[in-house]
């Protein structure tokens, strides 16, 4: 029975040839993907991480800072 998975008939090779290209490039985009977010997450925490009080309020107020907060995302 798992032979007969695995062997499709004699497609099996392609079928599986196919299904592993294409997890090891979905595993790859991920992984770089991931690895672009937390470098931009890393400049953004550097250069907004240290806002003082004055200058949250004053961004809480402007209306593309209203956008981006009232998605929900936390920031």
């Amino acid at each position: 029975m798992i032979n007969e998975i695995i062997n499709m008939n004699g497609y099996g090779v392609y079928v599986w040839s196919a299904f592993s290209f294409t997890l090891v490039c979905f595993t790859s985009l991920y992984l770089v993907i991931k690895a672009q977010y937390i470098k931009e997450r890393n400049k953004f925490i550097l250069k907004f991480g240290s806002l003082d009080s004055k200058q949250v309020e004053a961004a809480k107020t402007q209306k593309i800072n209203i956008e981006i907060l009232s998605s929900g995302q936390i920031i």
